[in-house]
């Protein structure tokens, strides 16, 4: 014996109920939207004014990655906190005399920079709140050169990573 056909109306209405009957099976438990991802920027390429002094400071600081990280260390025989190795490339390399914490570096002469208009050696900031707490140098396309914390070593991050995303503070461009 054949299956009669059921009519237009009856079939939608059987298929509605099907689907109210699926998305009951979830089991009653709330659905958590998911975080959205955020896509990484597109970095601009800005030219360094002084190409050959940021050069300098880019390839010091990043000869110093893998160095210990160590709480007011500024040599790279005894470690590096943030600041300390901003003083100590800039030093070396330039010999140029920076404030030694990020707080104040961060208060420092030199132009505010939009992170759009980074050049190499520009000076990245990261805080909550208001307040400045950690220092690096931007090396170009969105990353950076920076000691972060107590067990690391000086590394390469992005600024489009989650934490340094969230508390990115600002940038100075130190070589005019």
């Amino acid at each position: 014996m054949p299956i009669p056909a059921w009519p237009a109306p009856a079939r939608g209405l059987a298929l509605l109920l099907l689907c109210i009957a699926l998305a009951a099976c979830g089991g009653g438990e709330a659905v958590r939207p998911a975080r959205p991802v955020a896509m990484p920027r597109v970095w601009p390429v800005v030219p360094p004014e002084d190409p050959a002094k940021a050069n300098a400071v880019l390839m010091r600081a990043i000869s110093l990655v893998g160095t210990p990280y160590r709480y007011g260390g500024n040599t790279p025989e005894g470690g590096f906190d943030c600041s300390g190795l901003v003083n100590y490339v800039y030093r070396d390399m330039l010999d140029l005399r920076l404030p030694r914490t990020s707080r104040d570096l961060a208060d420092w002469q030199g132009p505010r920079i939009a992170p759009t208009r980074l050049a190499a050696a520009d000076l990245v900031f990261f805080g909550s709140r208001g307040n400045v707490s950690h220092v690096g140098i931007y090396v170009g396309e969105g990353r950076f050169v920076h000691a972060p914390t107590t067990g690391g070593t000086v590394r390469l991050d992005h600024l489009d990573g989650p934490y340094w995303r969230d508390h990115y503070s600002g940038a100075k461009r130190i070589l005019q």
